[in-house]
Order: structure tokens, then C-alpha cells, then sequence
């Protein structure tokens, strides 16, 4: 039998942590054509610009919370934001980091076949 309950206190630390820091409920209804949770990604580079990661790496879509709009102003059309944990740690092109998890752009991602 394997125990999971060390990552589950882990996720719910994580949900409720961003709850404080957003001020709001992370949202747990799944928008219709949202990649569903557990699908593999690859986070990729932007080609407009050097960012916003230093390198392509691997990561999971997230259950922490739904898929929300972007509602920033550079936001594609129907955008989506997408929480993903990193198969490995990972910094941001300023320099911080290491990160496990993070909010990230639709167009920042491409799924794994």
C-alpha cells in the first residue's frame, strides 16, 4: 500500500496559501475544452520575446484550481491560465526561483504526446 497523504497536505497548503495571497476562492469548475488535470505538458519559451522561463521544461496541469481566463491586457482571445507543477524546479527569466508550481499563460504550453 503506498501512502500519498504527504502530498496531499502539500496541496491543500498550496490552494490555501494562494487563496490568501488572491484575496478569493480559487475557482474548482473545470471551464468545457480546459485541459483536464494530469495532462503532460511542456512549458514552453516565448518567440517574442527571452521569457518568461529560462528553459522548455516538463510539468503537469494542476487540480489546485481551474483554468481561468487571462484577463491581462496582452491576453490572447480566450485565454486561459493554467496551474502546473514542474517535474523539476525551475527559475524565471529575472532570475528568481527555484519554482515548483506556477500560473501559467495558455500560449506557454503545449501538450505532450
Amino acid at each position: 500500500m503506498t501512502d500519498h497523504s504527504d502530498s496531499v497536505p502539500a496541496d491543500a497548503d498550496d490552494r490555501q496559501a494562494m487563496e490568501r495571497i488572491l484575496g478569493r476562492p480559487l475557482s474548482q469548475t473545470w471551464p468545457t475544452g480546459a485541459w483536464a488535470p494530469g495532462t503532460r505538458v511542456t512549458v514552453v519559451r516565448d518567440p517574442g520575446w527571452d521569457g518568461p522561463w529560462q528553459v522548455e521544461f516538463a510539468g503537469t496541469i494542476d487540480a489546485m484550481g481551474a483554468p481561468e481566463p487571462n484577463e491581462h491586457a496582452q491576453a490572447l482571445d480566450g485565454e486561459l491560465l493554467y496551474w502546473v507543477t514542474f517535474d523539476t524546479p525551475q527559475y524565471d527569466t529575472g532570475g528568481d526561483g527555484p519554482y515548483r508550481k506556477a500560473q501559467i499563460w495558455g500560449r506557454h504550453l503545449r501538450t505532450e504526446l
